[in-house]
């Protein structure tokens, strides 16, 4: 038979055991920061409402797609072979979103005044060509950062960047889920 003191010590541990428990957990078994491939931008800043020089010398501003979600990279007018491997990872990227693709837009801002060849840019039907002018300084990241493609959503702000040479099919996972989660609502 056990004694009172030991049905209390029992009873005790069974209360007791459950936050034992989470604290090893917390301490030893930490989980997954995030989910997903990209860097998450915290606090989101608000993309550039400068004015850029645009194709066929019209103005271009990135006021004038809001309410869509905008895949940003930045790279020199000529377009060498890491600025065409990134216009192709946008698209590649954008054609798999299928249905959702006409959420989605492409910029390419040519951050050294230079227009690209437009010839160059055909093979990438859709993407968007903005030119910064060279006495406009565009704040660090999107618009004027090589290193990475980022992402600006629907109100403007930039909230996600990834690589300069992402893995495309990750990089889609990523644009699914919130895709699907600003549908919700």
């Amino acid at each position: 038979m056990i004694g009172p003191r030991a049905k209390l010590v029992l009873l005790a541990s069974l209360f007791a055991a459950p936050i034992a428990a989470s604290l090893v957990a917390y301490r030893y078994a930490r989980p997954q920061p995030s989910a997903n491939y990209g860097e998450l931008l915290l606090p989101p800043s608000p993309i550039t409402s400068d004015a850029l020089g645009g194709e066929g010398g019209k103005p271009f501003n990135f006021a004038s797609l809001s309410g869509r979600w905008v895949l940003v990279m930045a790279d020199a007018g000529e377009c060498p072979r890491t600025c065409t491997e990134k216009l192709t990872t946008l698209r590649q990227v954008r054609l798999a979103l299928c249905r959702e693709a006409n959420r989605v837009e492409r910029v390419f801002v040519a951050d050294d005044g230079r227009a690209p060849d437009p010839k160059a840019i055909l093979a990438y039907e859709g993407t968007l060509v903005a030119i910064r002018p060279a006495d406009v300084k565009l704040p660090p990241g999107a618009g004027s950062d090589r290193g990475h493609i980022y992402l600006v959503d629907p109100r403007g702000n930039v909230m996600m960047r990834w690589d300069a040479a992402p893995d495309w099919k990750r990089m889609h996972k990523d644009l699914q889920r919130l895709l699907k989660a600003s549908q919700i609502g």
